[in-house]
């Protein structure tokens, strides 16, 4: 075979590997297959809060209120507020406003928390179930032992096995997932909280085949005393699965436990852990230099973060200011008094550029290429029921504020792409004719493209 020829092999073969593969560490590196889109719906059903719906200072006119104007599509919430819930209900039924109902903090009522979900689960309102809020902070007496804190976590892992298992045996919530409690990394014993069910070999207190949750369950802040300030790709980093996550996120939890290191998955396997996040946020902060408009900036961000990166759903602490925690209302889309946050109008503007409540049974593929890839730019492919596309990009320029100025490639060209920006409102900021490029300026929020066929 001469040398020509297998030089043309060789190109051929690297060519065909590389196409293999649209992602790489979360990037979009190649065009040649094109990238498969995700239902927008989707994506907009796992934007969520914590909210205490009509306790704490919150009235069920403001949290409709809120909701609506938001476009949130999930609340976490429990039964520890003693809302009743018939105001759930009500949520529910203005809103469509799903709920992760809970345990939460201190509380062990298994009964309770299977009766109210039963509720919601009648009228299409239950999201999912949830164990204890972060025993680490507040512990719990279960079958009249006390544990969890500083304690033995014998009896925080005797309720979650049996709250898993009265669920699973429920005919009506049999389906519905189960999230796992938050903050095991801080576990005083090995009772192997740090897995959903204890596989064979790895000695745990608790024995192997014990079943906790379907999915993990985070309070993945995106700033924590080992990492404060702002810094470039501050969503990015801190929604990471792995050991390079600079928060109290996966790997801490259910990787290698912060507190004493018992181990739990290997960073692979906690690539494809089902997870979720029921607490992150950034306080609006004077010293780290995080006003209402960098907050804002970094809430658009963080959901698109947790999205990319795995995280099926993610809930910001807090929907509204609460009256007895008057401080929270620094992470709050709302004040006290209801006055939305900068956060509260760019989640408006930025839901109602993507709305969408269908979902298309197969999502096509769409061919684009960002050539020299910033490490602080990030991308994920949409599209609506409508068939249109829409290609959301945002920076991390948090910390060095430098703009990163990038070209889409497009597989084709194009008769119009639509540029959107909701840091300025819901309206197109520029219409693009005819074109198979795009180029845009990217620093610390989310461009949206939607590209007509």
């Amino acid at each position: 075979m001469t040398q020509i020829k297998m030089k043309i092999i060789y190109i051929a073969a690297v060519i065909l590997l590389l196409g293999e593969s649209n992602y790489s560490n979360g990037k979009n590196n190649l065009k040649q297959k094109g990238v498969i889109a995700i239902n927008a719906s989707d994506f907009l059903n796992s934007i969520g809060a914590v909210s205490s719906v009509t306790r704490r200072g919150e009235t069920l006119e403001g949290t409709i209120d809120a909701l609506k104007y938001t476009g949130l599509r999930w609340l976490r919430a429990g039964y520890e507020d003693n809302a009743p819930i018939s105001d759930f209900l009500e949520v529910h039924k203005q809103t469509g406003v799903l709920f992760s109902y809970g345990l939460l903090s201190g509380h062990s009522d298994i009964q309770r928390l299977l009766n109210g979900s039963r509720q919601l689960s009648e009228k299409g309102a239950l999201l999912a179930l949830e164990g204890s809020n972060e025993p680490n902070n507040w512990s719990l007496e279960y079958n009249g032992e006390v544990g969890g804190h500083d304690k033995s976590w014998i009896p925080v892992a005797k309720l979650h096995r049996d709250l898993y298992a009265a669920a699973k045996n429920d005919p009506v919530l049999k389906n519905y997932p189960v999230w796992a409690t938050t903050e095991m990394g801080a576990e005083i014993d090995n009772v192997g909280l740090q897995f959903l069910t204890i596989p064979e070999g790895v000695n745990t207190l608790m024995p192997a085949g014990t079943k906790y949750a379907d999915y993990a369950n985070c309070h993945n802040y995106v700033s924590h005393p080992s990492w404060p300030g702002l810094h470039d790709n501050q969503t990015w980093l801190s929604s990471s699965p792995g050991k390079d996550c600079p928060v109290d996120g996966l790997y801490g939890n259910f990787g290698l436990t912060w507190r004493n290191k018992f181990q739990g998955y290997s960073e692979d396997e906690l690539l494809t852990l089902p997870r979720v996040t029921t607490e992150t946020g950034y306080a609006v902060n004077e010293k780290d230099g995080v006003d209402e408009e960098i907050q804002a900036r970094l809430y658009l961000n963080l959901y698109l973060s947790q999205y990319k990166r795995g995280w099926k759903y993610t809930a910001v602490y807090l929907l509204k200011g609460r009256a007895n925690e008057p401080e929270h209302e620094a992470f709050a889309f709302y004040t006290l008094d209801y006055k939305p946050k900068q956060a509260a109008h760019y989640m408006h503007n930025f839901t109602t550029i993507l709305a969408d409540n269908k979902k298309i049974d197969s999502p096509e593929k769409f061919d684009y290429f960002i050539p020299n890839q910033p490490s602080t730019t990030h991308d994920l492919l949409l599209q609506k029921s409508n068939g249109r596309f829409y290609l959301v990009l945002w920076g991390e320029k948090f910390a060095s504020k430098i703009a990163d100025n990038i070209k889409i490639e497009l597989g084709k060209n194009y008769k119009t792409v639509n540029i959107y920006d909701p840091t300025t409102g819901t309206n197109i900021v520029k219409e693009l004719k005819n074109v198979s490029t795009v180029d845009i300026s990217l620093t610390d929020h989310p461009i949206v493209l939607e590209i007509q066929k």
